[in-house]
């Protein structure tokens, strides 16, 4: 029958081995000296193999010893594999929802704001329409306007403008959203000044920045994605479509260690940027 191996043995022994010696292995391992003695011999007998030479030079390792050292660094190796998976299991994702700019200014900075040995992990949900926070479809999100529910709670971060770009100044066609898009407001803004003069549609912003690019018409965009694009601003910002920018949780949900950790981290990322776009 093959020997049984206890695989907290095979930690122990990988320490001696390692050291040379017993002191340090204690040391290490935070197992006494007389223990270490007692378990490599006790090993040894279960193996039915001289894993060490005991002498002047402490505990040297056999052939066999050498060899299963090497097997024991693919154990070590492994452990610490499921060790991370474990631990980076462990920690809460909090689910963050923004609109498409929004999301995606987060996603480009998120080093800025957030860093892997965090307490919590972030999951982005990408909508343009508000997700229920009060059910817990998220847990933060990204509002163009301060919370009206009693049972959310809010910080400003920031303002958001929009303007009008275009390839050019000759262009004179418009990009509309597409039937299936969300609604918002630059969408609706478009729609009732110049539907008449859309030229073409989109479901997605991104699209409708990339159409814009190709000629094809001008858009709406905020301030932040259309100065860093190939566009030409052709106006100012438009009024009616300036908003404030607010972070939002449930009043409740927010005290939670996790949550908490990642409205400090964003809130403090966007009031400094005055906003995600």
């Amino acid at each position: 029958m093959p020997a049984r191996v206890d695989w907290n043995d095979i930690a122990l022994f990988a320490a001696v081995a390692r050291h040379g010696a017993l002191a340090p292995a204690a040391k290490e391992t935070g197992a006494s000296v007389p223990t270490l003695s007692r378990r490599m011999k006790a090993l040894e007998a279960r193996l039915g193999r001289r894993l060490f030479l005991h002498g002047p030079q402490g505990y040297a390792t056999t052939a066999d010893g050498r060899a299963l050292l090497a097997r024991a660094g693919r154990m070590e190796a492994a452990a610490a594999s499921v060790a991370a998976w474990a631990g980076a299991a462990a920690r809460p994702r909090v689910r963050v929802t923004a609109g498409t700019w929004s999301a995606l200014s987060l996603a480009r900075h998120v080093g800025e704001w957030w860093s892997p040995d965090a307490p919590w992990i972030p999951e982005f949900v990408h909508c343009d329409l508000d997700m229920d926070v009060a059910r817990r479809e998220v847990d933060v999100g990204l509002r163009n306007r301060r919370p009206a529910q009693p049972w959310l709670a809010g910080r400003r971060t920031g303002t958001t403008e929009f303007a009008v770009y275009g390839a050019d100044p000759g262009v004179h066609g418009w990009i509309g959203a597409g039937d299936d898009a969300a609604r918002t407001p630059s969408a609706a803004w478009v729609a009732a000044r110049h539907g008449d003069a859309v030229t073409t549609a989109a479901n997605d912003p991104r699209l409708a920045l990339s159409l814009a690019e190709a000629g094809l018409g001008r858009v709406v965009l905020p301030t932040g994605v259309g100065d860093a694009s190939a566009l030409l601003r052709l106006g100012d910002p438009i009024p009616e479509l300036r908003s404030e920018e607010w972070l939002v949780s449930h009043h409740e949900a927010r005290h939670d260690p996790p949550i908490r950790a990642a409205l400090d981290a964003l809130g403090a990322w966007l009031s400094a940027r005055g906003g995600a776009t």
